[in-house]
Formats: structure tokens, sequence, C-alpha cells
């Protein structure tokens, strides 16, 4: 099949609306959006903990946050099939094979990124900001929100290049899912099947997908931040 057939096949099969895709796409953002949802509360506080708190060990925590970020998801994948296989830790859980356990590696992967981007936001924040807060009386919690909403684009930054990362990794989807179709067989992993038997609209339909999906997703943030810039200005 020549590039110009398969790019033709491709569409074809977007507009058709047929299911087999349909059904990748779907299991590909349903673990993802679940994966990232997961991750978010506790990479988020910590990540705001970690920058905003003194500590012994605080370089060596940041070090391991953003050493994770470097971690290949395939040994991730490897770290979880162990401990979800019948003779590992969590074996009596049996999420292997299951979307269940590609959501568990999905939050696994997503965690560094966000706690490393969520700590830069609060980092680069303006230090009188939660001093002011606790002036005016404001509790932890309250100085925390204010401080979370004040970097807040940074941390939708965070979630998109969270779900981004997820999205598009395959190693561990493929060590923990299995690609099993219908089941786990996310967009990453079907595009590595059907390219390795040389069936390549899929394939070139689903990365379409992909490609659709980043752009819609740094859109809508770049959106959100010119209105805001734009009512700054007006006011």
């Amino acid at each position: 099949m020549d590039i110009r057939t398969a790019i033709q096949s491709a569409f074809a099969l977007l507009l058709s609306g047929d299911t087999a895709l349909w059904t990748i796409i779907r299991i590909s953002l349903v673990t993802s959006v679940a994966g990232l949802a997961i991750a978010t509360p506790p990479a988020v506080l910590g990540g705001y903990l970690i920058a905003s708190h003194a500590f012994r060990g605080r370089r060596i925590v940041i070090w391991l946050v953003q050493a994770a970020l470097s971690l290949p998801t395939v040994l991730i994948g490897l770290l979880l099939y162990l401990l979800l296989s019948r003779q590992g830790l969590f074996g009596a859980w049996h999420w292997l094979f299951t979307q269940s356990g590609i959501i568990a590696g999905q939050a696994f992967i997503a965690f560094p990124v966000l706690t490393a981007f969520t700590l830069s936001a609060v980092q680069s924040a303006d230090p009188r900001l939660a001093e002011t807060a606790i002036t005016l009386g404001a509790n932890r919690w309250q100085v925390m929100r204010t401080v979370l909403y004040e970097v807040r684009f940074g941390v939708m930054a965070a979630l998109i290049s969270g779900f981004g990362r997820v999205l598009s990794e395959v190693g561990c989807a493929m060590m923990v899912g299995g690609n099993i179709a219908g089941v786990t067989r996310t967009i990453t992993t079907a595009i590595a099947l059907e390219t390795s038997k040389g069936e390549f609209a899929q394939g070139i339909a689903l990365g379409v997908v992909l490609i659709v999906l980043a752009l819609l997703m740094n859109a809508a943030l770049l959106l959100l931040q010119g209105d805001t810039r734009n009512a700054g200005q007006l006011q």
C-alpha cells in the first residue's frame, strides 16, 4: 500500500465510524483520563508541599522527582508486571492484562510529571503572596488554594503534559495491558501492532487522532491564558 492510499484509507476509517478504531480511541481516553485523575491530587499536593516547605533531604526529593521524569515507561511496565503477576505482591487483585492495570500504570507515569511541573510553578510564584495570605489570617489550606490559583496555568500545563505523556506512552500499556483487542488495546499499542503487520491505514488514523488531541489541549490552554491576560489589560 503506497502512502497516498494509506492516508486516504485512514481518513475513510475515521469518517466511517469504524467500530474497532473508535473502541481503541475510547479505551485510550478512558484509561488516560482515569490514570491522570488518580495521580493529580497527590501529585499537585506533593509538588506544592515540596516547593513551599523547607525540610531535611528536600534537595534529594526534588532530584528523585526530576529523575523519575526520565524513567522509561517500559521499566514502569516491568515493575508493575512483577507486582501484578500471580506471584507478585498484588497478584490477588487480578489487574494484569486489564484496564485497571493500565490505569495504574498511567497514574504512575503521570505522577512525576504533575509533581515536577507543580513544583516548578509554585517555586516561581511570588513568595509575598503566601505571606500576605497568612497575614490576613488564612489557614494552611487557604494559603495553598491561593497559591495554586495564582499558578493555575502552570498546573494546567502540568495536566496537559501529563495527559500527553500517558496517552502517548506504549511500553507500560503493552506490558501491563497485553494489547488485547477490545479490552486493553490503546492507540499507541495499536499503532505498533498495525505497523508491524504492514497495515498502515489504521496506524495513520490513530496518529491523526493523537495529533488532533494534542492540538486541542494546547489550544484550550492558550485561549484561557489569552482571556486572562486580556481581562487584566482591560482592568
